[in-house]
């Protein structure tokens, strides 16, 4: 048996050796052999992997082989996002059920088929008998994202069959896992709240009835209670992050893994591993962290020159984390508007106004949203179009609603899962080859030695 001390010695060599040998790429290397490094062109348009009819994720054209900034838009099976959700708002109604539906199936769904379609995911909700206890209460997670995972590989044990890929059993897998990730979600941080947090704990039944924006706010609280407009405000935000193309990371993910062959479970809890990372899902939690640190190290949020001065900081890596990113500010599509981030900064508004305690942190986002391309211009020394995406608002509108932090991403999560399923479907039955591009080795041919032979 090693010691402490010769365990932890060992340990610091192995992670020096390590540390040494994983060391960064130059881009010059990249450069050298045509690398599209993050499966981006120079002019930073992606790489062209694929086809879809699922979403469009729209924000510059090419003329003349130049990339020309355009307003952007977001469209769920040819239909404006922001149609679908005026559309729903000004008829009183919850439409994030309605854009599962179109992003499944293809098409707006009549009044009828929506009514059918809402009572079976209501009715598929319940967890399976035993499931919340041995899979979620057992091994409570300090982070919501990898129990969901966990949970959605878990699923695979209660599925009578769980490997078959035509177009009906993925489907049927597919409107299970709409229906129950936001109980896992819930069930998850509850979990984590009592044995991780010190909290009672509450484990409500989920309500077939309702729709699914009002199911986790009566999951999620204690008493139950929620208001209709705080369950609208959260229904468009899970309409607006159902979906947004084949090329976002974790949608990428769901192809990749479903072009195996796989398991719907395999590839829905790869995707939200994905969705996970900061810079991907979990940039929204990332963004409320970035607001706090300013709000903590300036005398002022009023100041546009000392705001300034801090965001200049952040982007030097002298402040907040010290990665040198500013969280909820660019995009690698949007480029003068993010079409989702204008639904959320409107109703953003709305409800700082009608809460005063949260107007002046809502105009601090406004500032940082106004003065960050200036001065990532002048710290980068690059002039790229930049506009605030999706991330700069949504946790702002999820604290507002006050739901706790940790289901910040995790709601993203079962929004989004929509539309990783719709791409599984069509990757799995639409494409059926194998994804697998090439990676160039820099590393010369070695000669073999023996082992006494070796340094």
């Amino acid at each position: 048996m090693l010691t402490e001390e010769r365990r932890k010695a060992l340990e610091e060599h192995f992670r020096n050796e390590a540390e040494d040998l994983y060391k960064p790429f130059s881009k010059e290397l990249f450069k050298q052999f045509g690398v599209k490094r993050g499966l981006r062109n120079e002019d930073d348009t992606g790489v062209m992997a694929g086809l879809t009819s699922v979403g469009a994720v729209v924000g510059y054209y090419i003329e003349d082989g130049e990339k020309i900034p355009m307003e952007g838009h977001l469209r769920y099976r040819g239909y404006d996002i922001t149609d679908l959700v005026h559309s729903c708002e000004e008829e009183k109604r919850f439409g994030f059920e309605e854009v599962a539906y179109l992003l499944l199936f293809g098409q707006l769904p009549t009044r009828e088929k929506l009514n059918d379609f809402s009572r079976l995911i209501g009715n598929m909700r319940k967890l399976p008998d035993g499931f919340a206890e041995d899979m979620i209460l057992k091994a409570p997670s300090t982070n919501i994202m990898n129990k969901m995972a966990r949970s959605v590989l878990a699923a695979y044990s209660y599925d009578s069959n769980p490997d078959e890929i035509s177009a009906g059993n993925i489907l049927r897998q597919s409107i299970e896992l709409i229906a129950r990730l936001p109980v896992m979600a819930a069930y998850g941080y509850q979990a984590k709240s009592h044995y991780h947090d010190g909290n009672s704990l509450y484990l409500h039944l989920p309500q077939p009835i309702l729709s699914t924006a009002e199911n986790l706010l009566y999951m999620l609280r204690p008493d139950n209670k929620y208001t209709r407009e705080e369950a609208e405000m959260l229904d468009v935000l899970l309409m607006i992050h159902a979906e947004h193309g084949g090329g976002n990371n974790s949608a990428f993910t769901t192809r990749v893994v479903s072009s195996t062959a796989t398991d719907t479970y395999s590839a829905i809890a790869a995707a939200i591993g994905s969705l996970k990372g900061p810079k991907h899902g979990g940039a929204n939690a990332k963004v409320i962290g970035m607001i706090s640190n300013i709000e903590e190290n300036l005398k002022t949020l009023e100041d546009d020159d000392d705001v300034r001065a801090y965001l200049a900081k952040i982007l030097r890596k002298e402040a907040f984390d010290g990665v040198g990113l500013i969280y909820g500010m660019g995009h690698a599509i949007y480029t003068y508007s993010d079409p989702r981030c204008l639904l959320l900064k409107e109703r953003a508004s709305r409800l700082a106004e009608k809460n005063p305690k949260f107007l002046k942190e809502f105009n601090l986002y406004q500032l940082v949203e106004k003065l960050t391309p200036d001065v990532f211009a002048e710290v980068k020394h690059n002039s790229k179009v930049m506009c605030a995406n999706v991330d700069l608002y949504s946790g702002f509108v999820y604290k507002m609603l006050g739901i706790p932090a940790d289901m910040y991403t995790p709601l993203f999560a079962m929004s989004r899962i929509v539309g990783w399923c719709a791409h599984r479907l069509e990757e799995t039955l639409g494409s059926s080859r194998i994804i697998r591009p090439a990676y160039k080795s820099i590393v010369h041919s070695m000669e073999y030695k023996k082992i006494d032979d070796r340094k």
